[in-house]
């Protein structure tokens, strides 16, 4: 089993997402002004029942992202072969895999993601899908999302959606408020913890988090069941051993003020030749403004 970051075989996979998202319509949502505040105070919001029925399709997609990882895009395992399980995710197949499609083009996430970022629009980043095994006691160790990715701003949000039940002993865990610190911390690689070579010096080390503090947001979830997060809230988790399956399948992101970013360093997904210099917009026809729903 290779561990690590893996090269893709393809992600650009559709040649005029334009007529795609113009052809489609993405489901409305009502997020409350309470989980609103709560995301913009928190940096991280629990909502429950979210997607019930994209469900079993989401498994449907992830298994086949599982059996075949080879064939789609920047898939990476983080236990080696000397530890037991496995933690396996892979990045950027939504063109790829038809559950995923469906899923970012006609579901209620893009209207959800809006809502949480206070943003007039919702454009999508990529989405991130994840396995860990019955055995599995691999921590995932203490990040934030921001500095692994080419892309920088304040409205920002992964949607993760729980495919299996996950007690708190097992779930990710947040550090509340977190996003509001003004660090940025260097990356870490998921499969050592050891930090990336970087050269941005702005980057700071990983504080040492405590995982029962009173500040830490960790739930039981059910499946479809929505933990949303900013780009710049802490997690991670524990070492404790996976008692049963963990699948889970996260979309990323963008509001108003995000921008592409050159980082100094290695990015995840390594997402090269984008044709964009930092302070330019996402180009729409790689990262699909989804919301406004194109037919609203």
């Amino acid at each position: 089993m290779a561990v690590g970051n893996n090269a893709a075989a393809r992600w650009r996979a559709i040649e005029d997402l334009h007529e795609l998202v113009s052809s489609t319509v993405r489901a409305p949502a009502e997020v409350s002004p309470e989980i609103v505040q709560s995301f913009q105070v928190d940096g991280v919001v629990l909502v429950r029942e979210a997607f019930p029925d994209w469900v079993e399709p989401l498994r449907a997609g992830l298994q086949r992202n599982l059996e075949t990882p080879e064939a789609f895009a920047f898939p990476c395992d983080s236990v080696g072969d000397d530890e037991e399980g496995r933690f396996f995710d892979s990045y950027c197949n939504w063109q790829l895999i038809p559950e995923y499609l469906d899923f970012v083009l006609t579901s209620q996430a893009a209207a959800i993601a809006a809502q949480l970022m206070k943003s007039t629009t919702a454009q999508l980043f990529h989405d991130h899908a994840f396995v860990k095994e019955r055995g599995t006691a691999k921590a995932t160790p203490w990040h934030h999302d921001l500095p692994y990715y080419c892309v920088d701003g304040t409205q920002t949000v992964s949607i993760y959606v729980a495919l299996d039940r996950t007690p708190i002993e097992t779930g990710v865990r947040f550090l509340k408020g977190s996003h509001h610190n003004g660090d940025v911390y260097r990356p870490r690689d998921f499969a050592s913890g050891a930090e990336y070579d970087n050269e941005d010096r702005s980057l700071v080390p990983v504080p040492d988090v405590d995982p029962d503090a009173a500040n830490i947001f960790v739930s039981v979830l059910n499946p479809g069941d929505a933990v949303c997060f900013d780009f710049r809230t802490l997690h991670g988790t524990t070492s404790a051993k996976i008692e049963n399956r963990r699948r889970a399948f996260s979309t990323r992101w963008l509001g108003d003020n995000v921008r592409y970013l050159e980082r100094q360093g290695e990015t995840s997904p390594p997402l090269n030749d984008l044709g964009l210099q930092s302070g330019d917009v996402m180009r729409s026809d790689l990262f699909p403004v989804l919301w406004p729903s194109s037919l609203d």
